[in-house]
């Protein structure tokens, strides 16, 4: 009868190939002990791996939908902020107005007006505000500040109404100017007469904030805050009482104007509230998807464990064969 065997280099090479097996199997099983997680997913699932897929793409657009709601909520807070230090300035301008103005005289009634002319300059460097790059109240222009700079409106302003007497007709070309297609839109706001687009926070689902400084809650406050600093100009001609009574009117306007702008506040309150909530939405739906997945994917401990040990023993016998192959030679077998 007829024998085969290996000859000394196949066997060699047959238990190194054989230890090379079971090494990297057990370096599957440690992963997968863990990180408690398949590592040979086609198995488990069978080659139907759609459901996994569509798990997997959900969680991609609501990564993508998380840096759109992390966008607006950054955006929206800034406008806020920036309406917050507009208010602030509106109540302390308006107050000083209507309690100083009308027992001020002389140098007081000037020093008001160069109050407010720096106030107008705030005003105008809050409106040109930006929020990561994009300025929030040029609409869709973000990469343009909103309005020209403060001293070069008040000089188109004073250009508009040169030779306006009396504080009526003087309130009326302010208010003229500002309302005017071709006055304050035109020299002074340099945005876009279109609104920002709206931010997508998750499917179906989006948030506008639309603030413009061409509005007229913004038109109104700077129109206010103008009349104040143009108030001592030598060029009106205005008497003492005269200043008072178009502060005093400048005040009155600003106090409207605040009132404009406390809705303006709560409108755009009522947009981070949606924010918030969309991102609360999307942040449970992640958690659900990824425990999905999870549950999926999961390898079961106790099962892995046996594995690992069962290939732990493999690769000691394994060991000890080889071992003990080393030690033969012909002399030790004919002893």
């Amino acid at each position: 009868m007829n024998t085969y065997g290996f000859g000394d280099l196949a066997q060699t090479f047959l238990l190194q190939r054989r230890g090379a097996a079971l090494k990297t199997e057990m370096a599957r099983l440690n992963e997968e002990l863990a990180s408690g997680q398949v590592s040979d997913v086609k198995s488990v699932l069978a080659g139907n791996v759609s459901y996994l897929s569509d798990i997997e793409g959900d969680l991609r657009t609501l990564s993508a939908y998380k840096v759109a709601t992390s966008e607006a909520a950054q955006f929206a807070d800034s406008a806020q902020s920036a309406l917050d230090r507009m208010d602030a300035s509106a109540g302390t301008l308006s107050s000083t107005l209507l309690t100083v103005s009308s027992n001020a005289v002389g140098p007081v009634l000037d020093q008001l007006s160069v109050d407010a002319a720096n106030e107008f300059r705030a005003l105008v460097s809050t409106l040109n505000t930006s929020s990561a790059g994009r300025s929030i109240f040029a609409g869709a222009a973000t990469n343009t500040p909103a309005l020209a700079e403060a001293d070069t409106i008040l000089s188109d302003l004073r250009a508009a109404i040169a030779g306006t007497t009396g504080v009526t007709n003087i309130a009326d070309a302010v208010t003229q100017w500002f309302d005017d297609p071709t006055g304050f839109r035109s020299s002074a706001y340099i945005g876009s007469d279109n609104s920002i687009a709206a931010f997508q926070v998750g499917e179906e689902q989006n948030v506008t904030v639309d603030l413009k400084a061409d509005q007229a809650v913004f038109r109104d406050l700077l129109k206010g805050t103008a009349l104040a600093a143009i108030a001592a100009d030598n060029t009106l001609g205005l008497s003492s009482n005269g200043q008072q009574e178009l502060l005093q009117l400048a005040g009155n306007e600003l106090i409207l104007a605040k009132d404009q702008l406390t809705a303006t506040q709560s409108n755009l309150g009522s947009a981070q509230s949606r924010i918030d909530t969309i991102a609360t939405q999307n942040a449970a739906r992640e958690t659900t998807l990824q425990f999905a997945k999870g549950a999926l994917l999961q390898a079961d401990p106790y099962d892995t464990a046996t594995q690992l040990e069962a290939v732990q023993f493999q690769l000691q016998s394994l060991y000890t064969v080889t071992a003990r192959m080393s030690d033969l030679s012909l002399v030790n077998f004919v002893r």
